[in-house]
């Protein structure tokens, strides 16, 4: 028997257009594969999260007309995702459809529902409680859903139902090592149960996640027979054969992106469907000579090509002639739209205004940013002019201890390193001119100490920790939940560790406000790190 796992990239709420999408894979993996069956992620129909469009009155009727346009459609069964309300209780459902059927012949309803960091299934789904076992081509096939393989209950359950293999539908999103750890659950299962596991995952960008795809399956030793591609729609094609459903596999098992590649792979994706699925131009950004925004725009271009991306170079009196040549110099490297855009008569113009309130006062942060509010400013009205949209490209070691600015460098619609530390940011960049063999960064670039160039001199180091040290607290403050106490028992002098706490924990005020950006990470702030703003909490352990 030939499965075809269809690992596909639906658009959260466009319940027609990814019934489209079903239907034009099923014919697909018939025509070119000699699909037998055709298997899609979790929540196909609607997209992951749906989030509060589940709760609009119209979704259920919408997803039983693309049910019934799905059977009538195609030409081979399918598996696929969706949400149902069944005798008045939403489930997490998969459904078995055949040609010619109105609606499902079989249901799956998941079992685990995921509710920590980005999850919230338990908002909108009550759990099923039974396993699914259909019968198909002489086989038993049973169904799980993405967290369901994560626990060995289901699977068990499924085994004991007589299932011969089980098929695991997911939208499970990226992060840092997530396709180790999937590998190292589905394989537990496979041999806890003896039985076959294929692993069919969504893929794309969907506002803060997004989906790696990396789909695969495992024989009923736990051993990988089957990779399939990380970050771009596929069709994976699996064989089942003999005695016990003995998996073989027809085909190369693909590599799996690690590292910098994965990461920086993960935000081309999330800034292509960030862009293209919001009905954008484009996207344009303040480029600035430095490191982030570097980096940013090699991800757009590589996401969007040059042709739909605008660099801003907007100088003022503290801009080093540096910076100046080095965004020109990527920015003709890589062949985009460029522009400077001098703020010094903006800046002059709102010290005029604010002359009378500022006499006999100091100058200090104020004046730091203001001018970044003139490029924020500048970038949002070409914004509004030409349909693109503005990164910002500050990262996630700035955004921690808020060494940004509101309505100035935060000013934009989407953050592309919002969750990608500052040490990570140089890693990336060079990873980046290696794969090109080239500097689509400017090396001067990543050589120089990071500045805001705000004040004359500044550099990043005057106002932080040492980027090393601040990510390294950062870490285990941020991403393992460590307390002050436990980071300075890891080694970390006590000055710096509540210094860089006391700025995280003050400054979710900033965060609450800051455009969203893919999370590529253990805890990224967002959906996933959510601190109030007013509280008395103070830290220690």
């Amino acid at each position: 028997m030939r499965i075809v796992m269809a690992q596909r990239n639906p658009l959260v709420g466009d319940i027609e257009g990814n019934a489209r999408a079903v239907i034009d894979a099923a014919r697909e993996a018939r025509t070119l594969l000699g699909a037998e069956l055709v298997v899609f992620p979790e929540l196909m129909l609607t997209g992951y999260p749906p989030e509060d469009l589940l709760l609009r009155p119209s979704l259920n009727r919408r997803i039983d007309d693309a049910l019934a346009s799905i059977g009538a459609a195609v030409e081979v069964p399918v598996i696929v995702g969706y949400p149902a309300v069944r005798n008045g209780v939403r489930r997490n459902a998969a459904g078995v459809l055949y040609p010619g059927d109105e609606g499902p012949r079989h249901e799956y309803f998941k079992q685990c529902l995921p509710n920590y960091r980005v999850f919230d299934e338990k908002r909108y789904f009550q759990p099923g409680n039974s396993a699914m076992v259909f019968e198909f081509q002489g086989l038993q096939l049973g169904i799980t859903i993405c967290e369901d393989i994560w626990y060995a209950a289901p699977a068990a359950a499924a085994a004991e139902a007589g299932a011969d293999a089980i098929i695991n539908l997911n939208a499970s999103p990226f992060r840092a090592s997530k396709p180790e750890e999937r590998f190292e659950q589905v394989a537990s299962r496979a041999r806890e149960t003896g039985l076959p596991v294929l692993y069919c995952n969504m893929v794309g960008g969907q506002d803060e996640l997004v989906f790696d795809g990396a789909s695969f399956a495992v024989d009923g030793a736990g051993h990988l027979c089957l990779q399939g591609a990380s970050f771009e729609e596929g069709l994976v094609p699996v064989d089942l054969s003999g005695e016990g459903a003995v998996l073989a596999v027809r085909g190369e098992v693909l590599p799996v992106p690690v590292g910098e590649e994965s990461m920086y792979r993960a935000l081309v994706l999330a800034v292509r469907d960030y862009v293209n699925k919001n009905g954008f131009k484009g996207a344009l950004l303040g480029l600035s000579g430095g490191i982030d925004s570097a980096l940013t725009l090699a991800v757009a271009v590589d996401a969007l090509g040059p042709e739909r991306v605008e660099a801003v170079m907007m100088p003022f009196r503290y801009t080093s002639a540096m910076s100046i040549e080095d965004a020109e110099k990527q920015a003709r490297a890589l062949r985009v739209k460029y522009r400077v855009l001098p703020i010094e008569p903006a800046f002059n113009g709102f010290m005029d205004i604010l002359a009378e309130p500022f006499a006999g006062l100091d100058t200090d942060t104020t004046e730091e940013n203001l001018q970044a509010r003139c490029r924020g400013v500048l970038l949002m009205a070409l914004s509004n002019k030409g349909g693109s949209v503005v990164l910002t490209t500050g990262n996630k070691s700035e955004m921690a201890v808020g060494y940004a600015t509101l309505y100035g460098d935060m000013a934009g619609g989407f953050s592309v390193l919002k969750d990608v530390f500052k040490t990570w940011v140089f890693r990336v960049a060079r990873w980046r001119n290696q794969k090109a063999g080239t500097e689509i960064i400017p090396q001067r670039v990543i050589d120089r100490p990071p500045s805001a160039e705000l004040a004359p001199d500044q550099v990043d180091s005057d106002s932080l920790p040492d980027y090393d040290e601040l990510d390294a607290i950062l870490e285990r403050y941020v991403e393992q939940d460590m307390s002050a106490e436990a980071v300075i028992r890891a080694g970390f002098d006590r000055d710096v560790v509540y210094r860089v706490v006391r700025l995280t924990d003050r400054n979710e005020y900033k965060r609450r406000q800051s455009a969203v950006g893919p999370r590529v990470s253990r805890r990224a702030f967002g959906k996933d790190r959510r601190y109030p703003i007013t509280n008395g909490w103070r830290p220690g352990d």
